[in-house]
């Protein structure tokens, strides 16, 4: 392995080194009437998370593509190198776009509403309320987020947003220790 791929062949919380890629697969194939092999791929969708065996958080940062774990170009660096960032911060969506707004699902609903798959995948975030106002939701969340800079944190928010974004606070956080070759630190 190659220093350039220690580099983010890593988890960007704990600095472990012991991942692994969970794959789900479906597929759609013809099947061969004299061989019964398969003979074309009629549709197929393969999705993959990346995810640190030490403290179970998954990596957004990577990506599985042709059997190999790769960085993801936009983000590798931004979550390696950077240190954790917490906003409290309002993003505005149109009702249509929240699936739900109460029971169980309503945290992931919202966040997704507000920031997408960044919402989801990428960012830790906590739905502290919402309000209704007419035909749009005011979602008021606290988000952490990696980034290497209160500049860049403030244009990863807003590019992930998905409606108006009102950012009240930012403050950096301290990084958790680097794991260590013993293991993670607890």
């Amino acid at each position: 392995m190659s220093v350039e791929t220690k580099a983010w062949l890593r988890c960007y919380r704990c600095w472990s080194t012991d991942l692994e890629v969970q794959v789900h697969y479906e597929g759609i194939h013809r099947i061969d009437p004299a061989t019964g092999e398969r003979a074309e791929v009629v549709d197929e969708l393969q999705e993959a998370v990346v995810q640190c065996l030490d403290c179970m958080h998954d990596q957004p940062h990577l990506g599985f593509r042709e059997g190999r774990v790769e960085p993801i170009e936009d983000r590798w660096e931004r979550m390696i190198a950077g240190t954790p960032w917490v906003a409290s911060c309002t993003v505005t969506v149109h009702v249509d776009e929240v699936e739900t707004c109460s029971g169980p699902e309503a945290g992931d609903a919202l966040s997704f509403a507000a920031f997408g798959e960044h919402g989801t995948r990428e960012f830790f975030t906590h739905v502290r309320f919402h309000k209704h106002d007419e035909d749009r939701i005011v979602v008021h969340l606290l988000v952490e987020l990696y980034a290497r800079s209160a500049e860049e944190a403030t244009e990863v928010l807003e590019a992930a947003a998905r409606g108006p974004l009102t950012i009240t606070s930012l403050a950096e956080e301290s990084r958790p220790p680097a794991a260590t070759a013993e293991g993670p630190a607890h």
